[in-house]
């Protein structure tokens, strides 16, 4: 399900926002090796992510054109193939957490 992997990511994001920005308040735990290794670990994780969703995006969008052209079309109406529905996001989805704010 699109939407539910949609709501999930964008609660993820916030999750990690907040985590980030109660952890400036705490200079000690910004220079523990093993929260590092984690803020390493979780960024590298966002890149992951990001980069699979926009394969999965390149990939539904390959597919919509193709069973609309010739001689894929023939194939996909017997069938009963649909345009895939794209992962997208709302804007304030993907802006970044105003960690001032956070704390105000």
């Amino acid at each position: 399900d699109v939407a539910a992997v949609g709501a999930a990511e964008s609660q993820m994001r916030l999750g990690l926002g907040s985590l980030f920005a109660v952890a400036e308040n705490y200079p000690d735990l910004k220079a523990n090796d093993t929260f590092l290794h984690l803020q390493s670990r979780i960024t590298g994780l966002e890149n992951s992510i990001a980069d699979r969703r926009e394969f999965y995006n390149d990939s539904v969008n390959s597919n919509n054109v193709r069973i609309e052209q010739f001689p894929d079309i023939i194939l996909a109406r017997q069938f009963g193939f649909k345009p895939a529905v794209l992962l997208e996001f709302d804007e304030a989805e993907l802006t970044d957490v105003d960690m001032g704010t956070l704390f105000n």
